[in-house]
């Protein structure tokens, strides 16, 4: 299909919206940008445009089910919802728009979603996985701020910030909190998914992220086969595309061009 630079895909029965920066994915590698818990198209900034321009390879971004300007999702959300969006949704997504080869780009939520993908589809298109901030298990840590931010979220103006991005934002924050403070998500661990990447895996994580630590790291490095580099950003916490863009972008895109260097479309 030819993408508009924006639009609506139509998977399951649910209108996601996206963005497409760069060449189309039949002329070029295509990194496929996947977003964190409260995130949506709007939420990555400029970060989807820079990595565009520095990488010369076409950059989608969309916002979930539940986000964004996108179809909202049905409420409580299931403690699988990132396993649904990797083995369900994601393959549908990457066929509609005739993704050739590239790459994942995942934040938290996004970047746990990428991993399952990666791990549970020996998808030959794939050429790497960028994981910024990952989780592969459920730390206290996480769920003390997650349980933080939902009095933050009832009691300050941060749902007023949040709407900003989201069309139903009470949607958007319920949907990810909810499940995240479920009891039963405390078992949630996608470990096993990481021996089966058979692509090389960036990790980008933030010295002072307060809702992982190098636990996440540690665990990827014990359970990948695969070739895992690791950028540790100081002065950043949870989302150091935001808080250290510079540095952040210098590793995905010093990664990307490493993962498609046989590509001649890129830039150089």
């Amino acid at each position: 299909m030819t993408l508009a630079p924006n639009g609506s895909l139509s998977i399951d029965g649910a209108e996601l919206e996206y963005r497409m920066l760069g060449p189309s994915p039949d002329s070029a590698p295509t990194v496929v940008m996947l977003h964190e818990g409260l995130g949506s198209v709007g939420l990555w900034g400029d970060f989807p445009e820079r990595l565009q321009a520095a990488t010369g390879a076409g950059v989608l971004v969309y916002s979930r089910a539940g986000y964004g300007a996108s179809s909202p999702a049905k409420l409580p959300r299931p403690v699988d919802y990132m396993h649904r969006e990797a083995l369900d949704v994601l393959p549908k997504l990457l066929d509609r728009i005739g993704f050739r080869r590239g790459l994942l780009v995942g934040h938290s939520d996004g970047a746990s979603i990428a991993a399952i993908y990666a791990g549970a589809h020996q998808d030959h298109r794939l050429h790497g996985l960028a994981l910024i901030a990952p989780h592969f298990i459920v730390e206290d840590i996480s769920v003390k701020s997650i349980a933080e931010i939902k009095t933050a979220y009832e009691t300050t103006n941060l749902k007023e910030k949040l709407a900003r991005w989201h069309k139903d934002v009470d949607n958007a924050f319920y949907g990810w909190n909810g499940a995240w403070l479920d009891p039963q998500f405390r078992d949630w661990d996608i470990s096993e998914y990481l021996a089966y990447i058979r692509v090389p895996v960036l990790i980008v994580q933030g010295v002072d992220d307060q809702y992982g630590t190098m636990r996440q790291v540690e665990i990827a490095r014990d359970e990948c086969y695969c070739p895992v580099d690791v950028a540790v950003v100081a002065g950043a916490g949870h989302s150091p595309h935001r808080e250290a863009p510079a540095v952040t972008l210098e590793a995905v895109t010093d990664f990307a061009k490493a993962a498609l260097r046989d590509d001649r479309t890129l830039a150089a």
